[in-house]
């Protein structure tokens, strides 16, 4: 049986809210009274009266009541919204932060991989911030010299080693930071959203060397809002909300629960909002989006009607190569259907000023019955987005033509549900005795 190696235990964390109206006072504020007043008594300076302290009220619990076990050797996926509590709860883990409530046990060596690249010096080389740098993650200087030809081979920096970071790109400052934290050799592993570094490819090697980790046998705790990635690493995953466990258990169950709760907490009637809310554009107003089938809103629909969505916007000048566009993604952020308002031109247009309804028509008996969202932009061609990420609404696609209908507890596997043509005909069939006796060969 594997031991427990990390064993949290009524874990809170609670957060004051400070704000000048409540009275809370900067460091920088004290320091000025003090020179403003030097014969003022010092220690009513440095605690401040009970009168101008935030009040209860402004606090908010980051963490609250938070119990589990993992054992060695485990790979754990932390998941949840943003503010849900997971990095406060690897903060506490990493020793970085004290909790309000509750305790920790851990046993082995711990590594963090939280803010990739806290510590680098800017005046300092590539060579000497990896020393820095692995210092801090607790390498000693033996150890980062075995690994440094690793460590630089793996951040694909060899060129520029020697070169001070104040004149890397981002990138590259990441890919560094990268390397020398994923090369720790600890018992525990606390990762945040690593596979955030980097482009597409440094990304994939990101998940390869976490992968590796895995493997190892060392114990990983993963945040992470990559589905995919937090599927592929992790055999358990744990759901935070609101710094509440709302749900722990094998990562298949966790996730699709999880993605099923979140486009479910996306209100259709929040669209409105969205696109009040989208940036302004000299060329490009969106005014409305709007999901129907046959003739009626709502982002629940069934598969075997075409899907229709309108969008009406306002062009502001004369504008060449502006398309209005849309993604349909599935429960991954995958993008299955990308279409344009103008692809059938036959070069590219110019729009003079004016109101607009563009529509399309998603094809019946295509999509399975999942979750999946569309995403409605706008751009003009090789030179901008005019509404940013756009504005994503939640679509709901259920069940409503014949195919599959003799097995309705079946798994949906599939992404799309096309109707494919089939034909079976008997070649030869053996006939059987009415008492169910083969006859003798």
């Amino acid at each position: 049986m594997s031991e427990t190696v990390i064993k949290v235990q009524s874990l809170s964390k609670q957060y004051r809210i400070g704000t000048r109206e409540a009275g809370y006072r900067t460091f920088r504020e004290t320091l000025a009274d003090a020179a403003k007043a030097p014969f003022r008594r010092l220690s009513s300076l440095l605690s401040a009266p009970r009168s101008v302290l935030s009040p209860a009220g402004d606090t908010i619990w980051a963490l609250k009541d938070v119990s589990f076990e993992v054992k060695q050797g485990e790979v754990v996926g932390i998941i949840g919204r943003n503010g849900a509590g997971k990095s406060t709860l690897l903060k506490i883990l990493s020793e970085i932060t004290e909790p309000t409530e509750g305790r920790v046990e851990l046993r082995g060596r711990v590594g963090s991989l939280l803010e990739v690249g806290t510590g680098f010096h800017p005046e300092l080389s590539g060579h000497e911030n990896v020393y820095l740098y692995g210092a801090i993650l607790g390498m000693d200087r033996y150890e980062v010299t075995r690994k440094f030809d690793e460590i630089v081979a793996f951040a694909e920096l060899e060129k520029f080693i020697d070169t001070p970071v104040k004149r890397y790109s981002s990138g590259m400052y990441m890919r560094l930071a990268f390397a020398v934290a994923a090369h720790l050799e600890p018992e525990i592993l606390l990762v945040d959203e690593v596979l955030a570094v980097g482009d597409i490819g440094f990304q994939k090697k990101c998940l390869g060397k976490m992968g590796d980790v895995a493997g190892a046998g060392r114990t990983v705790l993963f945040v992470s809002h990559n589905m995919i990635a937090v599927r592929n690493l992790c055999g358990r995953a744990i759901w935070l909300t609101d710094g509440k466990i709302r749900q722990s258990g094998p990562t298949s169950r966790v996730t699709e629960t999880y993605l099923r709760e979140s486009l479910r907490a996306d209100s259709y009637e929040d669209v409105p909002a969205l696109i009040n809310r989208l940036p302004e554009d000299p060329a490009f107003c969106l005014r409305s989006v709007e999901v129907r089938q046959s003739g009626k809103p709502g982002n629940v629909v069934i598969n075997d009607k075409p899907i229709d969505l309108n969008i009406e916007y306002a062009v502001l000048q004369q504008t060449t190569g502006l398309r209005v566009f849309f993604d349909l993604l599935d429960d991954e952020d995958n993008i299955l259907i990308r279409s344009f308002h103008d692809e059938d031109a036959e070069a590219i247009p110019t729009m003079e000023p004016g109101q607009y309804i563009s529509g399309a028509a998603i094809p019946p008996n295509l999509l399975a019955p999942k979750n999946y969202e569309v995403r409605v932009r706008a751009g003009i061609f090789n030179a901008r987005s005019c509404v940013g990420e756009g504005v994503r609404i939640p679509l709901r696609v259920q069940a409503g033509g014949r195919i599959n209908r003799g097995y309705p507890e079946d798994t949906i596997r599939s992404k799309f549900q096309l109707r494919i043509p089939w034909s079976t005909s008997v070649v030869s069939q053996k006939s059987v005795p009415e008492d169910g006796l083969q006859p003798p060969s």
